[in-house]
């Protein structure tokens, strides 16, 4: 059972559009399995809005990353790198497939993927290369493109918090031969569960399809080009229903209303916060000139993990939810199981004891979001008046 909702939760699911519509002609059409109408607009909208050679919907971004593994040629014996800053789903996907993960350091601006420690960690043995788009803030993916080309590497992104985030003129998400998307009720654009895998090279087009559809090849039997179907190849059902297509698609139609809003969400507190950071009694995020971000969270970094936990507790007795991040998969028991360390993680260990996720959704109000505000400022002895 879920707590009670705080007077300002961290994240509310939301309606926008016409999502209880679009459910409810999906019952009419007679259709709930996956691959009905509304499937297939969701993909067709993300294939012509963020210029993607496939996207296939699936049940969620842990589902498309585990396609993407067994798309990769992951099995016993490979090793991929990835962040340890980063939620479980990026590591299983490739677990599963008998992978050991190899994990590299993160940055200390945008606590991305270190690029430059990218070349000493790879090996013959290395299948794929990991980006993880935090806080929707693109990777530097310039150069762990040329990196991956030159070693023969396929690149899976993780775009999971990122969809709709650019890196220069490229939509995070297509540029890897692989990426994937979530519509986890607390991303941008939601369907409760929910996720996407986008393709990028052709090549995988036709497994993936077989794959998606418990490894066989009925997408090719629905579009008439065989006349029965049949188990070819290893696969699972990673199919959403149609419900879930429909209440995204709703979704979708609202994406640059929604995503104007969480910018305007972030800015403020950017700018309201800017006198603390120039104080001194905190970081917040970093925005690369080259990447376009999608306001996907708002955090702040603290002095220290224990003047984070305090001022966790101090917006908590105001009720308002604040959380932290990830906590580091290299010192979680399975990390340790199943992982390939070849130096420490100094950043990722010290940004997880000291990042503090503030409310940041859809519906947040300006009354509600300077409540946050205003309590930040307090904790620090400082006032704070809020901008008219």
């Amino acid at each position: 059972m879920r707590n009670q909702p705080q007077h300002i939760p961290f994240n509310r699911p939301f309606i926008v559009g016409h999502e209880l519509d679009y459910i409810s002609e999906a019952v009419s059409d007679g259709w709930l399995a996956g691959d009905g109408k509304f499937t297939k607009k969701c993909q067709m909208w993300i294939e012509q809005e963020y210029n993607a050679k496939k996207a296939l919907l699936t049940h969620s971004c842990t589902g498309a990353l585990e396609m993407a593994a067994i798309l990769a040629d992951v099995k016993p014996g490979s090793e991929v790198i990835m962040p340890s800053f980063t939620f479980v789903s990026t590591a299983n996907a490739f677990v599963l497939r008998g992978a050991r993960i190899r994990f590299v350091d993160i940055r200390e601006d945008t606590l991305n993927m270190n690029e430059d420690l990218l070349a000493e960690a790879i090996n013959k043995n290395t299948a794929a290369i990991v980006p993880v788009h935090y806080a929707g803030v693109g990777c530097e993916m310039g150069r762990i493109m040329q990196v991956a080309e030159d070693a023969g590497i396929t690149v899976v992104e993780d775009a999971a918090q990122a969809i709709g985030a650019k890196y220069n003129d490229s939509y995070l998400g297509t540029i890897g031969h692989m990426g994937a998307y979530s519509f986890h009720e607390t991303k941008n654009f939601i369907s409760g569960e929910g996720g996407a895998l986008i393709i990028n090279d052709e090549k995988y087009i036709e497994r993936a399809e077989i794959i998606r559809e418990k490894g066989t090849d009925r997408a090719k039997f629905f579009r008439g080009e065989v006349d029965k179907y049949t188990w070819i190849d290893i696969g699972s059902s990673f199919l959403p229903s149609e419900l879930t297509a429909a209440f995204l698609y709703a979704q979708l139609e609202h994406a640059d209303q929604i995503t104007s809003r969480r910018i305007q969400i972030h800015h403020h507190y950017m700018e309201s916060l800017k006198p603390l950071e120039e104080s001194g009694f905190l970081r917040l995020p970093h925005l690369p000139s080259q990447t376009t971000h999608n306001a996907h969270m708002f955090y702040i970094i603290s002095r220290s993990e224990k003047e984070r936990d305090n001022l966790k507790e101090f917006l908590a007795q105001k009720d308002i939810h604040s959380v932290f991040h990830y906590v580091p998969l290299h010192q979680s028991p399975m990390g340790l199981q199943h992982s390939a360390l070849i130096k420490p993680l100094k950043v990722t260990e010290h940004m997880s004891s000291v990042l503090l996720r503030l409310p940041c959704f859809y519906e947040l109000t300006r009354e509600h979001q300077d409540e946050v505000i205003s309590a930040i400022f307090q904790f620090f002895g400082q006032s704070y008046s809020p901008c008219t």
